[in-house]
């Protein structure tokens, strides 16, 4: 059967291996775009290539599409791929060559999708965002109470980091990320309160060590998730090419018994 034999070409590693290398090709073609004396003299030439891998690309897809069929456009990351190359096609020349140039750009998200890792952790991360709900909102009522305390108690000491509830904000987010918080921000007010280290230090630890642990928790039970996923989805494409190779053999049979 043609959608078989697409399917065992698709689906081979060398097919696979192809499409990577052209990928960061492509990549390594858009960073070189970025320095004008290369791309200066060299317009006509980058043209060329990115028409022949943008081809290349749509080739493939269309190849993908003969070997899965219907089920092809159920993944969210083949729709990803037909719109990242449709729109290669749609803007060409003319005041569309920036939009362009920054398409080729998001070609190189595409090594995620054929990267079978990192289309798992990816898958991981999508399936995490629901799941974070709570905890976002945990963050923002621990932010906020440590953000009106901070305003009360430095406003007048440090009106540049703890003013009013939006700067103070900011110093937090600059504290949660460990980011010179402590020769930055809490030992200049040390020197006004001595005991200003208690504030910063249980906001670093209930936000660093516990909030963003809940987090890495999830995204881990996430990505367990998107592995067995993926198992099963594997073995289902396993179990549908050995059931179409049975109905073929049927079909066959029958015909050798009515001939």
């Amino acid at each position: 059967m043609l959608r078989d034999k697409f399917a065992i070409v698709v689906n081979h590693r060398t097919f696979q291996s192809t499409i990577i290398m052209l990928i960061l090709f492509n990549a390594v073609l858009v960073g070189l775009e970025t320095y004008p004396s290369i791309y200066e003299t060299n317009r006509h030439f980058f043209h060329f290539i990115d028409q022949t891998l943008l081809w290349l690309f749509t080739i493939e897809i269309a190849m993908r599409f003969a070997a899965e069929g219907r089920s092809f456009f159920r993944k969210g990351w083949n729709w990803f791929d037909v719109i990242i190359v449709l729109t290669g096609h749609v803007f060409v020349g003319g005041h569309f060559v920036t939009v362009l140039r920054i398409l080729r750009v998001l070609r190189v998200l595409r090594a995620v999708k054929v990267v079978p890792s990192l289309r798992r952790l990816v898958d991981a991360l999508i399936m995490t965002i629901p799941s974070l709900a709570n905890i976002l909102i945990l963050m923002g009522i621990f932010f906020y109470i440590f953000a009106v305390i901070g305003t009360m108690l430095f406003s007048e000491v440090s009106p540049e980091y703890f003013g009013n509830l939006q700067l103070t904000l900011l110093t937090l987010f600059q504290v949660v990320t460990l980011e010179s918080w402590a020769s930055g921000v809490m030992r200049p007010l040390m020197e006004f309160n001595e005991w200003a280290w208690i504030y910063f230090v249980s906001f670093v630890l209930v936000g660093t060590f516990i909030i963003f642990n809940l987090f890495i928790g999830v995204i881990v039970n996430n990505v367990e998730k998107a592995n067995e996923e993926e198992t099963k989805n594997a073995n289902s494409r396993e179990l549908e090419t050995i059931q179409r190779q049975l109905d073929e053999l049927k079909e066959m049979l029958k015909k050798e018994r009515s001939s």
